[in-house]
């Protein structure tokens, strides 16, 4: 196989974070190349640089022997590369056809011809063992269909190269193994496949050569049919991580159950959720893409649909069918979308803090605007919010200090139980370390904190206990000594089940 296609020294920033760093390896002519790595790698940015969504970085790419810099999707699509996207971006008032053929139909004259797209299309959905037709609506599929018609759109291009981004997240189990059978058909017609996954089993499986990545930089590229599972995880954690996230008063938890979760599911996404959390304790949740922590904690917050399980508060049983619920029972939620969950864009400081308690600061149907921003004041000065200004439109802060606000709105209520997912995402150092600091003053203060995060470093320095989940599933408890990168990656991507 001839060196198909080059990487040269690709970096690539977003402001002043560096996501890329002078990265340079290549593929071979149909092979199934993994690119591995931790959340945050790079492998997903560069995919999207080769994929021309990003223009703007630096390095050289050669696709089959020649210089290439493509200006749009489109632009790499029309020269024989598609992508399988993690997210699926179907239009779901149109057919199966219409969104595999979408951009580029078949045509008769001057009109699309349908009856052309309907037999290409359902010869590729019997090559990848679908049930559904060509002229199904799209939204009446599941999701592991939809994620069928992704890889099948890409297939109708006649693609010669193909990046898959965690493409069996959303399957079932004989749709993966229909997946799999397809990937060998493909490579055995010359297609030369990038595929992005967490999952090591399928790696072994199915791919030819893995390239790591960590933290940005290129480490090595490896043959799959010989590199040992032990030696691929220590190549993504084989560093030494200088962390802001260390903790200066470990242990403050106390024997108290603050919050106990017993056999929480919601079907389809997680199942079989139990744990406990301490009072005083820094209780973490990791896991790779589709591990469903977000989810989770959604779901202990009321703001997720149809679950089933018990959750006790100080050792009684609550129901918590809404948000509302949640925060009666003294439970708090700072979301990973904070711009569009976290606070209302069109409020001030003072109207986002007090938002979740305002019915202090009414008085006969008025609102008592002087003691609301007085009290919001209080706060801003306490979580150091630069400017120093309760009258500030929260969306014109940075996203340090508007992670801050988010934070004094559930500290504002008086949160026992503080959740936090990726409290720390897209925010300066600086910042950071107030937060890291902030949530050690409240332990040391009784209250309970749940942090999900993709930092390890974060997760490690931070956290009292660990929860590792994979794919909805809970994998492992890890305590004490055993809080390390090596430790909890290996749970990450595939350990045993928790007893």
């Amino acid at each position: 196989m001839n060196e198909y296609i080059e990487f040269k020294n690709i970096s690539k920033s977003f402001g002043k974070i560096e996501v890329l760093h002078n990265v340079s390896f290549s593929v071979k002519q149909g092979e199934v190349h993994a690119l591995l790595g931790e959340n945050g790698a790079g492998k997903s940015t560069l995919l999207n640089i080769f994929h021309g969504v990003y223009q703007d970085y630096s390095g050289e790419i050669f696709y089959n022997h020649q210089p290439i810099k493509f200006k749009s999707v489109f632009d790499a699509n029309h020269h024989g590369i598609a992508k399988v996207h993690q997210e699926i971006n179907l239009v779901n008032d149109l057919t199966v056809g219409e969104n595999i053929a979408l951009g580029q139909e078949d045509v008769k004259g001057i009109f699309v011809d349908r009856k052309k797209i309907d037999k290409k299309s359902n010869d590729i959905l019997d090559e990848l063992g679908c049930s559904f037709r060509s002229r199904t609506k799209v939204s009446s599929l599941t999701a592991g269909e939809k994620q069928m018609v992704l890889i099948a759109k890409a297939l109708y291009s006649n693609a010669n190269t193909i990046s898959f981004d965690e493409p069996t997240a959303a399957l079932s189990n004989n749709e993966i193994d229909h997946f799999f059978k397809t990937v060998e058909k493909l490579k055995a017609k010359g297609v030369t496949i990038l595929y992005v996954s967490h999952r090591l089993n399928e790696i072994f499986k199915i791919c030819d050569r893995v390239t790591v990545f960590l933290d940005g930089s290129y480490v090595n590229t490896f043959d799959a049919k010989t590199i040992t599972k032990e030696k691929l995880i220590h190549s993504m954690v084989g560093r030494n991580v200088e962390m802001f996230a260390q903790r200066k008063m470990p242990k403050l938890y106390t024997n108290e159950v603050a919050l106990k979760v017993e056999n929480l599911n919601k079907p389809g996404i997680f199942s079989g959720i139990d744990f406990e959390v301490r009072r005083g304790e820094i209780f973490g949740l990791y896991g790779l893409v589709g591990s469903k922590r977000t989810d989770v904690v959604r779901a202990i917050f009321g703001a997720e649909e149809h679950v089933s399980g018990n959750i006790y508060i100080g050792g009684e049983k609550v129901n918590i069918n809404s948000p509302y619920d949640a925060i009666k029972h003294g439970i708090g939620l700072v979301p990973e979308e904070r711009k569009s969950q976290g606070f209302v864009k069109v409020f001030n400081n003072a109207e986002n803090i007090t938002l979740t308690d305002i019915g202090r600061y009414i008085n006969k149907f008025l609102i008592n605007d002087k003691k609301k921003n007085s009290s919001a004041v209080e706060y801003i000065k306490k979580l150091n919010v630069q400017p120093l200004d309760s009258k500030k439109m929260t969306a014109t802060l940075s996203g340090g200090n508007q992670q801050k606000i988010v934070i004094a709105k559930w500290l504002h209520c008086n949160s026992e139980i503080l959740i936090l997912d990726e409290p720390t995402k897209g925010i300066d150092v600086g910042a950071k370390e107030e937060i890291y600091n902030l949530l050690e003053e409240l332990v040391s203060q009784g209250k309970t904190v749940i942090i999900v995060s993709s930092e390890l470093p974060e997760i490690i320095g931070l956290c009292d206990t660990v929860m590792v989940m994979s794919e909805g599933k809970q994998i492992k408890i890890v305590r004490d000594k055993f809080i390390n990168e090596k430790e909890i990656l290996k749970y990450a991507l595939g350990g045993e089940f928790d007893e």
